[in-house]
């Protein structure tokens, strides 16, 4: 099973599966580029995905889209 994912990390998962690339994400949660990156790094690695085509499917697999 893997790790569970932060509150913020949903959310980032939820706006990088809509399209959204880590600057415009930073912009809607007032956050550094640095940050979004970070965030999407340990969601990478807490759900073992390697992609962001992947992160796609897993928000779409598991409704967070």
């Amino acid at each position: 099973m893997h790790q569970p994912l932060s509150k913020r990390e949903e959310v980032v998962l939820k706006l990088v599966a809509e399209g959204f690339c880590s600057k415009t994400i930073a912009s809607k949660l007032f956050l550094s580029v640095r940050t979004v990156e970070t965030h999407r790094h340990n969601i990478m690695k807490k759900l073992d995905i390697h992609s962001s085509a992947g992160l796609v499917r897993y928000a779409l697999g598991h409704k967070i889209l």
